[in-house]
């Protein structure tokens, strides 16, 4: 990957991170799916898009409840767990910048 196109894939994590901690559902998801496929150069990880996707289901978007569950499909339950704990915990950070449903 090119010093332009890391750069941007930097970019393009950074911006949906904030945008999710804003509440935005929609980077919740964007989130979930860079972690899914490794978009932008981003590694591959089961546990972080499960709790992006899980975050996004937990504010009711479709989508999110969908990606949930095929990737659950690939992942161990511990794996799953972690993701859960993980989510919880970003809730409980930005529940004072963010409203999400608990």
């Amino acid at each position: 990957m090119t010093a332009i196109s890391q750069k941007g894939a930097e970019f393009l994590l950074r911006s949906r991170l904030a945008e999710a901690e804003a509440g935005d559902v929609d980077a919740l998801f964007e989130l979930g799916v860079i972690y899914s496929t490794g978009r932008g150069g981003t590694s591959v990880d089961l546990i972080e898009a499960h709790k992006w996707f899980n975050l996004g289901a937990l504010s009711g978007d479709m989508r999110s409840q969908r990606c949930r569950a095929d990737i659950a499909s690939e992942m161990t339950a511990r794996e799953i767990a972690d993701a859960q704990r993980q989510a919880r915990s970003w809730l409980g950070a930005t529940r004072d910048t963010a409203r999400y449903a608990a």
